[in-house]
């Protein structure tokens, strides 16, 4: 099942359920009239909705076509949005580019920070910020979207409460995180709002692609209208989505409709950092991991941050190059307000 969010000139749009190739749409106002009333409701509102997509998928009921640029972020704004570090080669590398020795519990207990959910960017819209001097960057992640989780679950039985997955741009400001950690209280102003694909899938809408913990496809991520990156979701995870919904819940439970990110996709090559794409390797889900390899190859990061007019784009497709969540397609534009 595939729902979405559009504009209807509220704060939280209008549910939508989108047919599997992404084609039509129906509204699900007779189930529940936003995201956030389903997963309020999901035990009941799921069985509507999946009757809902059935009848779109054979055509029982016609639609409308659906128009990826008239979504909002499917959540546009959540009560709780955290975002996890499950790929820790992305970490190790940050630290190795500033000759920062890693600590062995980062392999064991992962990372995690509390992102701001008032404002969610569409995934068509563009990200406005006021200084290119920030250290504008993009981040391609994959996220779940979960029901009411209990505090204190297990990883085993945390799984259960994924209901959807989405895919993440976690827009975020290099040149300001160090001032912020270095204050030893975590981010806040060097991560600005994060955009969601156009489309939430629920798990068995992917298959054999979803594994239970991971999505087993590749993270294609365009810049500028070049390939930068396909790093597969699924190799060099060092904690799985399950892992991370445990993370967050161990002392405290988590709402309907908290998203959890999984961090920077990231893939090693031959046991040691990646490659461009163009270099024979799977480049890379953000730029800041690019310029931390040309650091520890090059003694120097050569490729620059994000400028106003760059354009990245976010996507993943099946194994029949069906995209699945359709895509985060963002220009950065100044801010003036």
């Amino acid at each position: 099942m595939k729902l979405a969010t559009l504009r209807d000139g509220t704060r939280d749009g209008q549910l939508v359920v989108v047919s599997r190739d992404l084609s039509r749409y129906t509204p699900a106002g007779t189930v529940a009239g936003t995201m956030q009333q389903a997963l309020d409701n999901w035990t009941q509102a799921e069985k509507g909705l999946r009757d809902l997509s059935m009848r779109l998928d054979i055509d029982q009921i016609p639609g409308e076509p659906f128009d990826e640029t008239q979504c909002l972020s499917p959540l546009p704004r959540a009560y709780q949005w955290a975002d996890g570090s499950a790929y820790v080669n992305h970490v190790e590398l940050v630290r190795k580019s500033r000759g920062a020795e890693m600590p062995s519990s980062f392999w064991t207990n992962p990372l995690m920070y509390q992102g701001g959910s008032d404002t969610f960017i569409a995934p068509r819209n563009p990200i406005r910020l006021a200084d290119e001097a920030w250290g504008i960057d993009f981040e391609a992640e994959i996220a779940v979207v979960t029901d009411d989780v209990p505090m204190g679950i297990a990883p085993e039985q945390a799984g259960h409460h994924i209901k959807l997955l989405m895919l993440v741009n976690d827009v975020s400001l290099r040149n300001l995180i160090p001032g912020e950690l270095g204050k030893g209280f975590g981010f806040f102003q060097s991560k600005p709002s994060s955009a969601f694909g156009p489309v939430a899938v629920t798990p068995d809408e992917l298959g054999e692609a979803w594994t239970g913990g991971t999505i087993a496809l590749p993270m294609l991520v365009e810049y500028n209208g070049k390939a930068f990156g396909k790093a597969r979701c699924d190799t060099d995870m060092t904690f799985d989505l399950p892992r991370l919904i445990s993370h967050a819940a161990k002392t405290r439970p988590l709402g309907a409709g908290c998203v959890i990110g999984s961090g920077t996709i990231s893939n090693k090559l031959d046991g040691g950092p990646g490659k461009m794409i163009g270099e024979g390797g799977v480049g890379y889900a953000c730029i800041a991991e690019q310029r931390m390899v040309e650091t520890i190859v090059e003694g120097a990061a050569k490729t620059p941050f994000m400028s106003f007019g760059d354009r990245v784009r976010i996507e993943m497709k099946d194994a029949d190059g069906r995209s699945v969540f359709g895509a985060i397609d963002q220009v950065v534009e100044q801010y003036e307000g």
